[in-house]
């Protein structure tokens, strides 16, 4: 008997973890689009959420994606707590599949064959046909699932008196929220929860109230999952599971306060006084009840929410998070974001150097490389347009590194005071493009600027290389015969001058010109510069690939 419930929410489980894992990758970058597009406004953000949330059956990979679009700047915070709002409300779908499919239907004859035929796509394709496979292939489990725990719930409910658990009085109602709490967190899926309660009213293991008072528990201990996960993330996922947990706990006790109106609006919902229907409802209308109070009042709750957690940590990486990296598409947009913060400190560092300032941000940014390296060897990237734009990040960290190289050892002799033509230019050439770095339109835009920059101080060096060099080879002959004349001229005028008691007073000598920089560091400066310009144009194009998944044109050689 409780051997049989443990099997059918092992089962349940398995199938909600390749029903998400499926969609996610059969998705590809479609969720990521649908969130991106539909949420500009507060009404938009809450249903995407809701539909995304129901589509891919997981809150969490909502959540999750949420976050990396908050990092990435592609949605603002407000926007967010829409989402979080409207995964909430998606994530009751889970219940009405269960009471109105699971429960009522007795589908065992076709599950078994789509978990045959799902199982041996996902074993004999690759790609999305082979995600589409574990999908199907979760989908028959689910209800596999439901069918173990009616089997187990019915052997149990001859063996439980529902009348023990107090549903009736305040005590036994709290109870049972805790323990609805407990399922949860044990369970790791707040849907597998449910699902066993709604088996368990409809086996009568338990009353229509008491389910209700667990189904309270279980959505409020879904945010202990977040809380936890949220531990040492990043600003934006603190922010968001805080928000969750929010919304969660005030939904929570409104429909505790309410409890018997609730059940009662529940059961009047239900087809022929269902309970399960009745308890699919339930979780409905008290999620639905916290979006219509909070939703008029999101700008001060997502104000409240930015005060408690402030932004701290270091700013390059602050779109990294671990577990954003589950997510590829969302955790590109993250790394690709972090790269471009980064490479921005790394120009601006150099335009510094290059005008004989120091660049303390230099040392900064060369730290962050290494923990963007390793972010984005976690990505998995599923489809090729995704794998285009991981190569693509891979090759900008590996003009990174170059980069940062440069900019912390910038050449003894400043470009900007030894070349009063070429350095203002490259300082200001630098500033734009990494001022456009982290605007993928502006960059599109400014690419061709930098590339014909980079190709000009290329051009510039080589030419003005070979003309110091031969300059600097030609012999220096001394004609002595006009050397000794010169120093007759020289004492003639000396022994012309009137006495020295009646001589004028000097004129003043000229300030001595400054020394100009050795060959070799002039050589040396306008070699940074061309090398600084050049993986400067290369970062840009492989992040505007990243962007757009498109592959970066060839380029021609590093300067050497």
């Amino acid at each position: 008997m409780v051997f049989t419930v443990l099997g059918g929410i092992g089962i349940f489980l398995v199938g909600m973890l390749l029903l998400t894992d499926g969609l996610k990758t059969a998705a590809g970058s479609a969720l990521r689009e649908l969130l991106k597009r539909f949420t500009g406004n507060r009404f938009s953000a809450v249903l995407s959420g809701a539909a995304v949330t129901a589509l891919v059956q997981s809150s969490s990979a909502t959540t999750l994606t949420t976050i990396g679009f908050v990092s990435a700047g592609l949605l603002s915070f407000q926007g967010a707590v829409g989402v979080i709002f409207g995964a909430n409300l998606g994530t009751t779908s889970t219940g009405w599949i269960v009471s109105t499919i699971g429960l009522k239907v007795r589908v065992a004859e076709w599950t078994l064959p789509l978990i045959g035929v799902g199982a041996l796509a996902w074993l004999l394709f690759s790609g999305r046909r082979a995600a589409a496979g574990m999908a199907l292939a979760g989908f028959g489990l689910i209800f596999v699932g439901i069918g173990t725990l009616q089997t187990g719930m019915g052997e149990l409910a001859d063996r439980i008196d529902p009348g023990s658990f107090g549903g009736a009085t305040l005590g036994g109602r709290l109870l049972l929220v805790g323990v609805g709490i407990a399922m949860t967190v044990v369970m790791q899926s707040s849907s597998a929860a449910i699902a066993t309660t709604l088996a368990a009213v409809d086996a009568g293991a338990v009353t229509l109230e008491e389910a209700a008072a667990l189904a309270i528990g279980q959505n409020v201990g879904t945010t202990v999952t977040a809380g936890i996960a949220a531990l040492g993330a990043t600003t934006a996922a603190k922010r968001t599971a805080l928000a969750h947990v929010l919304f969660n706990v005030i939904t929570g006790v409104i429909a505790f306060a309410a409890l018997p109106a609730f059940v009662e609006l529940s059961r009047d919902a239900a087809d022929d006084g269902d309970p399960a229907m009745a308890l699919a409802a339930f979780h409905t209308f008290f999620n639905l009840a916290g979006v219509l109070l909070l939703l008029p009042v999101i700008g001060p709750f997502s104000r409240l929410v930015a005060r408690l957690v402030p932004e701290r940590g270091p700013r390059l990486l602050a779109d990294l998070d671990a577990a954003v990296a589950e997510v590829p598409e969302v955790a590109l947009d993250a790394a690709r974001r972090a790269a471009a913060r980064t490479g921005r400190a790394l120009l601006e560092a150099a335009a510094l150097g290059a005008e004989g300032r120091p660049a303390p941000a230099a040392a900064e940014a060369a730290a962050a490389i290494e923990p963007l390296t390793r972010f984005i060897e976690r990505v998995e990237p599923g489809d090729p347009a995704a794998r285009q734009r991981y190569v693509s990040l891979l090759h900008a960290v590996d003009h990174l590194h170059r980069l940062a190289l440069l900019a912390e050892r910038p050449p003894g002799a400043a470009p900007a005071r030894v070349f009063p033509h070429r350095g203002p230019r490259f300082v200001q050439a630098a500033r734009a493009l990494a001022g456009a770095l982290e605007n993928p339109e502006a960059l599109r835009e400014a690419l061709p600027a930098a590339e014909a920059e980079a190709a000009s101080y290329a051009r510039w060096r080589d030419a003005r290389r070979r003309e110091l060099i031969e300059r600097a080879a030609e012999p220096r002959e001394t004609n002595v015969a006009e050397a000794l004349a010169g120093e007759l001229r020289g004492l003639r005028r000396w022994f012309g001058r009137p006495r020295p008691a009646e001589a004028p007073a000097p004129p003043p000598a000229p300030a001595p010109a400054a020394p100009r920089p050795p060959l070799v560091e002039r050589l040396d400066a306008m070699l940074w510069m061309a090398r600084v310009l050049y993986h400067g144009w290369r970062l840009g194009a492989h992040l505007d690939a990243a962007a757009t998944g498109e592959r970066p044109a060839p380029a021609p050689a590093e300067p050497g």
